[in-house]
Formats: C-alpha cells, structure tokens, sequence
C-alpha cells in the first residue's frame, strides 16, 4: 500500500467518480466540480501564457505594434455577452470567428477528405495489386457507391436503387458498429488504467 498523500487522494477522487455507478452523491459531485474548477484554471493559465502574453502584451506594449489593437477589441467584445445592455455585440466576435473558420476549414476538408478519399477510391482498383488487396479494395469501391446512393433521394428506392441503398445501409451499420465499439474498447482501457493505478499503485495488491 502506497504512503504518497497524492496517490491517496487521486484514489479518492477514482472512487468519488466511481460512485456514480451507484447514484448521483455529494462525492461524484465534489470530484465533477473539482474536475471542471481545475480544468478551467489550467485552460486560463495556458491560455495566458501561450495565447495572450505573446500574441497581445509584448506585440502591443513591447514591440509597439498597435495594430494588433484591433483584433484585441474585436476579442474583448466576447465579454460583452456578461453586460445585459451591449450583450448584443458578441454577434461581432462570433460572425468573425464562423467566417475565418469557415473560410480556413472548408478548402482543407474538401482537400484533404472529399478529394483524396475520391482520388483513392477511383485508383484502388489497378491492375497488378496482390489478390486480397484487389478483394479488399473491391469491396470498399462498393461500399462508397452504395452508401452514397442511399443518401441520393431524387429516386425513390424501389427496384435495383432500393436493393443498392439497402446494400448501403448495410455499410453503414457496419462502420458505426465499428466506431462503437472502438469507443468501447478506448472507454475500457481507461476504466483498465484507473484500476491498475487502484490496485498497484494506492493498495499494492497486484505487481
């Protein structure tokens, strides 16, 4: 068993949260709200550290770049949204950030997802590729066929286009039944690594 006061107390906070298996209490509540307390801190602390004193003080106050005024003001409009009367003005900061994010994601999605998996998806099938790749990629050339036809509703799906979209539903459980139990088996390692830290290192009960 450990004597460390630290491993003592994050055991603490493994079985408040623990606890919830049982029912919402006054110790899951301490551990979520501790949680959230300390989380935000750190994200401010970062935020200070990383965000605000090098891409706002030292460009304004030490490099003299008052440029960088304007950006800070449309940033500090963001907390208008706590003054009833000028809350309206965070719609500034807000259209801004959808715009620019919009305007820098949009032509990298399409890049990187919706051309490179086209691209990949005409060229998987080649001549030359070993049997079980030529299979396998085969088999994923139908599933992007029928799974986008299913979503193509200017046909009613009855005929051939209704035994297609019905192949295409099939892909498509079988991807979320993927993702699912990926979330399953990532959600179990964890519940792994808090009891070996339980059992090993606060009880010393397993080596």
């Amino acid at each position: 068993m450990s004597y460390n006061p630290w491993v003592w107390f994050a055991a603490f906070l493994t079985l408040c949260t623990f606890s919830f298996l049982w029912r919402d209490n006054p110790f899951y509540k301490f551990a979520e709200h501790l949680f959230v307390g300390v989380s935000v801190g750190y994200t401010i602390s970062i935020l200070y550290h990383n965000s605000f004193m090098p891409r706002v003080w030292e460009p304004i106050v030490t490099n003299h770049q008052y440029y960088v005024l304007l950006p800070t003001l449309l940033g500090l409009l963001a907390f208008a949204i706590f003054f009833k009367k000028i809350s309206w003005l965070i719609r500034y900061p807000i259209a801004f950030i959808m715009g620019s994010t919009c305007g820098i994601s949009i032509p990298r999605s399409f890049e990187g997802y919706i051309f490179k998996h086209t691209q990949s998806t005409i060229t998987a099938i080649s001549p030359g590729l070993p049997p079980f790749l030529l299979i396998s990629n085969i088999i994923m050339v139908i599933g992007v066929i029928t799974t986008l036809l299913y979503f193509y509703f200017s046909l009613e799906h009855k005929g051939v286009m209704g035994k297609v979209a019905n192949v295409g539903i099939w892909y498509i459980m079988l991807a979320f039944g993927a993702s699912f139990g990926y979330t399953v088996m990532a959600r179990v390692s964890l519940l792994i690594g808090r009891l070996q830290f339980l059992l090993h290192d606060w009880l010393g009960v397993i080596k």
